[in-house]
């Protein structure tokens, strides 16, 4: 059963899960390694202050998490739309 290319569904999928995982990026580097650092600093990570291990560590572990999450929701867009990749 062939499935009816959709370009259309895939380019809307495409902009709502980047627009999204970009919106998480800021949130996990720029919101708790910058804004929200005072409060999140009463937690602590393996001693350092939340808010410190987020800019330091806690982002780049989240983009990694981001780009797996992107690679795995795109390879299911392009076999949902029938776009071949």
């Amino acid at each position: 059963m062939a499935i009816t290319p959709d370009p259309q569904g895939y380019w809307r999928a495409t902009k709502r899960l980047t627009i999204g995982l970009l919106a998480i990026w800021f949130l996990a580097s720029y919101g708790a390694g910058i804004l929200f650092r005072d409060f999140l600093d009463q937690f602590s990570i393996g001693g350092a202050p939340l808010g410190f291990w987020f800019a330091q560590n806690g982002a780049i572990y989240v983009f990694v998490l981001l780009i797996v999450i992107y690679c795995v929701k795109m390879t299911k867009y392009e076999k949902k739309f029938g776009i071949g990749g």
